[in-house]
């Protein structure tokens, strides 16, 4: 899981707990501290690479350095 290491590699630091769901029918769900951040389902097709961790630096990390910065 390319979006969960992503996340973690970069922002372990902030993140209270991470959750990835997927499934045989094609689910694909982020969550992060409790919140939707990327679903596949709902934008019906799937992230792009890296798309998940641009995500979480604009909606939870502005102005937070990566880990290990």
């Amino acid at each position: 899981m390319s979006a969960a290491k992503d996340l973690l590699q970069n922002y372990q630091h902030i993140i209270e707990d991470l959750t990835l769901v997927t499934g045989a029918s094609g689910i694909f769900d982020v969550e992060v501290n409790g919140e939707m951040l990327f679903s596949k389902n709902d934008c019906m097709r799937h992230a792009d690479v890296g798309e998940v961790l641009k995500l979480f630096a604009e909606q939870y990390a502005e102005g937070v350095l990566v880990y290990g910065s």
